[in-house]
């Protein structure tokens, strides 16, 4: 392949606008086709955020520890925080809820139901992020077992898995990574790509007509040089990802190579929590003094707009969404019918 259309592409923060205010963990963003935005949202739901810039909260239950939990490093784990998202077959929009380790559905007016709390006969876990595919079957990614997160961001832990909810229920269909995190299909879902956050890289397997998954392998280089969050791909086949708590936005190549787009690193208080990482002494502390100006935390990349290509950036500590223009269109989310 030749010609790639983001040679050359990288963004500075003058490049940056933002839309919503006053979000609380806007941890992923869902973008429907008529400009609408879906961003998850510590108060137990999502902000709707309309074309014209206007929003609304929607949620069965306001929560506020977010806002006003005095231990900064336990709001990021403990009460609900809506995650990873996806729309679910008849517009509902699924919520893998990071907080209260469960797999939840809610209707587009906040009424929430849970569907998955447990995996043979045990507590789900962590649950991190969830993905619809054409053949409506649900994708769900488990972080760790252990509830406290930030105890797992660990060289020595790999207890994240997969998870495939289909006519047969709930399952695990791959096991033992990395902390386990974001998750795509390619365009012709042939494969799962598979961030493995402390790993700093990313899997991906081989997906069978059963939804089983097979040849397990690391794609693009073995490591990245951070933390991986999420993931996205465009339409040229590159995969878009971020470095949280470096705050970077990456490419991957076709070819394997790693591009740079984004850099909006301090390096200090990063470094220092890489060389912690690598001793296996990260501390709340340490994680919490990371982060740069645009969004801290980067999170997510999302395409959306008309063309597809306005890249969203979600994050756990930003109040608002930046976004930008690419010169490449992203794959279309799988929407609901």
């Amino acid at each position: 392949m030749t010609n790639n259309p983001i040679d050359g592409f990288t963004v500075s923060k003058s490049d940056i606008s933002y839309i919503g205010e006053d979000l609380q963990r806007p941890e992923c963003i869902l973008a429907e086709p008529d400009g609408t935005l879906w961003s998850a949202d510590a108060r137990g739901g999502v902000v709707k955020i309309s074309p014209d810039g206007s929003q609304e909260i929607i949620t069965q239950d306001y929560a506020a520890n977010f806002s006003t939990s005095t231990d900064v490093a336990n709001k990021f784990v403990d009460g609900t925080l809506p995650n990873g998202l996806a729309f679910a077959e008849n517009g509902d929009i699924l919520i893998s809820n990071f907080g209260t380790d469960i797999l939840e559905v809610m209707t587009r007016t906040g009424e929430t139901r849970m569907l998955h709390d447990t995996i043979d006969g045990q507590p789900i876990g962590k649950v991190n992020f969830v993905l619809r595919d054409s053949k409506n079957r649900i994708w769900l990614t488990v972080s760790t077992r252990i509830h406290n997160w930030m105890e797992a961001i660990s060289p020595d832990i790999k207890d994240g898995y997969v998870a495939l909810v289909d006519e047969k229920g709930i399952r695990i269909v791959a096991d033992g990574f990395h902390f386990t995190n974001e998750i795509r299909l390619d365009a012709k879902e042939e494969w799962l790509y598979i961030v493995e956050t402390s790993g700093r890289h990313i899997s991906r397997m081989r997906v069978q007509p059963d939804g089983s998954l097979t040849d397990r392998e690391i794609y693009g280089p073995s490591n990245t040089g951070y933390f991986i969050d999420g993931i996205a791909f465009d339409d040229y086949g590159n995969l878009w990802g971020t470095h949280i708590m470096r705050d970077q936005i990456f490419a991957i190549t076709p070819e394997g190579d790693l591009r740079i787009i984004l850099d909006d690193d301090v390096p200090g208080p990063s470094t220092i929590l890489e060389q912690a990482f690598e001793r296996d002494e990260v501390t709340p502390e340490l994680m919490l003094a990371c982060g740069g100006t645009i969004a801290k935390w980067m999170a997510s990349i999302t395409f959306g707009g008309p063309d597809l290509k306005t890249v969203y950036i979600g994050s756990l500590a930003g109040t608002r969404i930046p976004y930008f223009r690419s010169p490449v269109a992203g794959l279309p989310m799988v929407h609901w019918r």
